[in-house]
């Protein structure tokens, strides 16, 4: 028994120390997140960083970094801001929790970020990977982390069968984590991970053959790295539709509402958003009663189709030059001051799209 856990250790030992030989040679170095390295700045680049790629976060980053340089900045910010310098980014509650956790943190830390696990993981927009890698690599604390990269990496190394989002298979797969995860050089070790999954150990045409783990990779071994991690059952997205209504006056000032906190585009500003025509009809009735708008006042441009990981929406734009009725509420925006609100994707293009016809046509 002594004898299968010292082979245990070696081989836990060999993975960590080819993954820190790796790294230390092509290993990423020169992440924004790197340079003047704390529990601030790596806290921000691992929100930014859950389901999104690192070449798509980078620019976001500098210009988030740029205007909220430090916790303080952050939390003494308005939602509106913070939401502005989030948009287009997507997952919009990742932007509403880390502002909620800043005032947390500069209410009850004195605006110190907290150097304990249990503190960490109970702010909001934070689990236990996220709190790990902010402890690990800012506060030189050994944890183990789980983000997508690491899953995909040690579900080939083991040849782990089934969906990593089962609950048994995600906790053996922290302890693996957690066996792997050396005592010396741990945050190091955290950013080897997730480099070598995300540079190497990609989802599609993984680099094998530059790969420092090959050797002990069971599904290399097996060729069948296509299979792991295995993928999530699938399930048919639903498809809902929405009206979305082009509101201008005569100033081509454009009306926008502010969203509810909860719920999809939470804390963004919208157009005025309606399930069917029919409803959009009900809600432009005292206008139409008036004669001020008609049929044919209602512009239709073509429909357009935005997915959430959860379903599609249908979108059908709708231009009306118009007063809002009455109780609407909303507020009229030029569309320099639209483009400096927080702003979901499809309505962030609508509005350039209505800019330039507005240019156009003089």
């Amino acid at each position: 028994m002594p004898l299968k856990k010292s082979r245990y250790a070696l081989k836990m030992n060999a993975f960590s120390e080819k993954l820190l030989q790796w790294f230390d040679q092509h290993g990423r170095h020169d992440l924004p997140w790197q340079q003047q390295q704390n529990a601030y700045r790596v806290w921000v680049s691992e929100i930014m960083l859950q389901q999104t790629q690192v070449k798509t976060v980078i620019p976001y980053y500098e210009r988030f970094m740029a205007r909220f340089p430090t916790l303080p900045d952050l939390a003494e910010a308005e939602q509106d801001d913070v939401l502005a310098h989030w948009s287009g980014l997507g997952y919009y509650a990742r932007g509403r929790n880390l502002h909620k956790a800043a005032l947390i943190i500069h209410n009850e830390y004195q605006g110190v970020f907290p150097q304990c696990f249990d503190d960490v993981v109970a702010l909001p927009g934070i689990g236990r990977s996220t709190a790990g890698a902010i402890l690990s690599m800012a506060q030189k604390q050994r944890f183990a982390i789980l983000d997508g990269n690491v899953k995909r990496v040690l579900c080939r190394y083991l040849a782990v069968e089934g969906w990593p989002g089962i609950k048994s298979i995600e906790n053996r797969l922290w302890l693996e984590a957690e066996a792997f995860t050396p005592d010396e050089r741990f945050d190091d070790y955290t950013q080897a991970i997730m480099d070598l999954g995300a540079t190497l150990c990609t989802r599609s045409k993984p680099n094998c053959n530059q790969c420092p783990l090959q050797s002990g990779c069971q599904a290399y071994a097996l060729n069948r790295m296509q299979d792991f991690p295995f993928s999530k059952p699938k399930k048919v997205k639903p498809i809902k539709q929405a009206k979305l209504l082009m509101l201008l006056n005569a100033k081509q000032q454009i009306w926008l509402e502010q969203r509810p906190q909860k719920g999809i585009w939470g804390g963004l500003w919208s157009l005025p958003q309606f399930a069917t025509s029919m409803d959009l009809v009900a809600a432009l009735n005292p206008c139409i009663k008036s004669h001020s708008v008609t049929t044919h006042s209602l512009v239709k441009w073509k429909e357009f189709r935005h997915t959430f990981s959860h379903y599609h929406l249908d979108i059908e734009p709708i231009k009306l030059v118009q007063e809002p009725p009455e109780k609407w509420q909303g507020q009229w925006h030029t569309f320099t001051q639209a483009h400096q609100l927080g702003l979901p994707a499809p309505v962030k293009s609508l509005l350039n799209q209505l800019e330039k016809e507005h240019v156009k046509n003089g």
